[in-house]
Formats: C-alpha cells, sequence, structure tokens
C-alpha cells in the first residue's frame, strides 16, 4: 500500500493564490478619512475687486513667491506677513508689493471675532492699491 504525502506537500495547481485586498482597501479609508477631516478646517474663498484702471485683462503668470498674508486678529489690529501695522502702512507696502509682483493674489486671513469694518477697511486698502483680487482664508470657530 502507498501512502499519501502530507496535504501541506500537495500541490493544488488548479487554484490560484488568493489577493487579500483589506490592507489596500484599510488604507483608502484612513486617507479619505484624513481629507474629510482636514477639508472643512481651510475654506479658501476669492473675491473679486473692483477693476483697477486698466481695462485689459491680462493672463495671470504662475507666482514666483508665496502671496502676501495679512491677517485681522480679534482685537481688530492687522498683521502683514508677521507684523504688526496701520491702514497706512498696509498701503504704502501693499503699493511696493504690487509694483515688484503685479500679479500677485494677497491673502486675508480674517478672524471670526474681528469687526467687519477692519475687513472692509482692509479690503478697500487692497482694492485702492491696485489688487484685482484678494484670496480670503476662514479658519473654524
Amino acid at each position: 500500500m502507498r501512502r499519501r504525502p502530507p496535504p501541506f506537500l500537495e500541490e493544488d495547481l488548479s487554484e490560484e493564490p488568493l489577493i487579500n485586498l483589506t490592507p489596500l482597501i484599510d488604507v483608502v479609508f484612513v486617507v479619505l478619512i484624513a481629507f474629510m477631516l482636514i477639508a472643512p478646517i481651510l475654506d479658501v474663498d476669492s473675491i473679486l475687486l473692483a477693476p483697477s484702471g486698466s481695462a485689459s485683462k491680462k493672463e495671470t503668470p504662475p507666482l514666483q513667491n508665496g502671496p502676501v498674508s495679512i491677517s485681522i486678529r480679534k482685537d481688530n489690529s492687522i498683521w502683514l506677513e508677521g507684523k504688526r501695522v496701520s491702514l497706512l502702512d498696509l498701503e504704502k507696502r501693499l503699493t511696493l508689493e504690487r509694483k515688484r509682483a503685479p500679479h500677485m493674489i494677497p491673502q486675508m486671513l480674517p478672524d471670526a471675532s474681528a469687526h467687519f469694518a477692519t475687513y472692509q477697511q482692509v479690503k478697500n486698502v487692497i482694492e485702492s492699491c491696485g489688487f484685482e483680487q484678494v484670496d480670503i482664508v476662514l479658519r473654524p470657530p
């Protein structure tokens, strides 16, 4: 009588090996959840400003340097690139930035507790400096 080989030595060539997709699906779900949690944190909105006197529209080239960030804190103080400035200083600095990089779009980061009047004053200064657009970056409360 002939003995059968142990089952772990038998090769069943008719059956293909199974690929376990569980780790791949887990990673996809983790990435999806991360995007769902991060997406509402920063919301960038763009506001078109009044025309700045030049009637012709030009194609905006890509930025070489990052945009200028203007923060309005809850105490209604205005900060330009991390330094506190007055409205007059803001206008001077933005005029220089406009000459240096005419196609740059400034970013405004208003605090939810700041007065709307301060927001409007900063927006008016940006507009008076000749910028055609401003990005409003909102943070969740």
